[in-house]
């Protein structure tokens, strides 16, 4: 075969792999999640199938057209400020599949972010989406750092009406460095984009990674990973 050929059909190749790292297309008008149908990990109230067996998939069915009603699309009270008032002085209030059905196959969420003064969203990542962060009130200190071997932070304070990118997978954060409370939207590009909190899942993992491993891999001695792990 000649070798432009060979080109062809990699790049072929290559495109359908980027294509599929990200949310599914829709190929209908709608799609509204039938989550009455699907074992849903990690929601507060986990729902359970109707059926004999949890229907799992990457994503959710869908509703029967006829059942959809406007409601399905619908989600009030992001002018409510969320309850901060934790160890963090965060708190997160995601607007994603779970809240909005109708956003099932979209590819898109949205989520309000309240911090009290010094408060902190800690290093985390999004794993199925890249972040755009839009200061409503306050100021912020924001960054992300880049992968191996690398690992560039790219940091930035903002102020209200500033907007800033956090790109999918990579660890980021968000603190307030203002002396009252702030305020942040964030659009995400996937209907549940999922998030990991660095030091909960290193140390709060179950069951737990082993503390001498971890202790190689922070260069401590594992009664300092020990006390780190009580707190988790």
């Amino acid at each position: 075969m000649p070798s432009h050929f060979v080109l062809l059909g990699l790049l072929i190749a290559s495109c359908n792999f980027v294509a599929l790292a990200s949310d599914p297309s829709p190929l209908q008008d709608l799609c509204v999640a039938d989550t009455s149908r699907v074992l849903v990990h990690g929601s507060a109230a986990p729902l359970f199938s109707n059926l004999s067996r949890p229907v799992l998939m990457n994503g959710f069915p869908c509703k029967n057209p006829n059942s959809v009603q406007a409601k399905d699309f619908s989600f009030s009270g992001l002018h409510l400020s969320g309850n901060a008032s934790n160890p963090l002085g965060s708190k997160v209030t995601p607007v994603t599949v779970l809240q909005i059905p109708g956003l099932n196959t979209l590819g898109i969420s949205i989520a309000r972010l309240d911090f009290l003064p010094g408060g902190v969203n800690p290093p985390h990542t999004h794993p199925r989406a890249t972040e755009i962060f839009t200061v409503i009130q306050g100021t912020f200190e924001v960054g992300f750092v880049t992968s191996n071997p690398e690992n560039n932070l790219m940091t930035k304070v903002l102020n209200e009406g500033d907007v800033f990118v956090f790109p999918e997978g990579l660890v980021h954060f968000q603190r307030n460095k203002g002396t009252g409370n702030a305020i942040a939207i964030a659009g995400l590009s996937s209907q549940s984009p999922g998030v990991i909190t660095v030091a909960n899942s290193i140390f709060g993992s179950n069951p737990k990674i082993p503390n001498d491993l971890l202790a190689k891999a922070f260069q401590v001695d594992t009664k300092t990973v020990d006390s780190i792990m009580s707190k988790f």
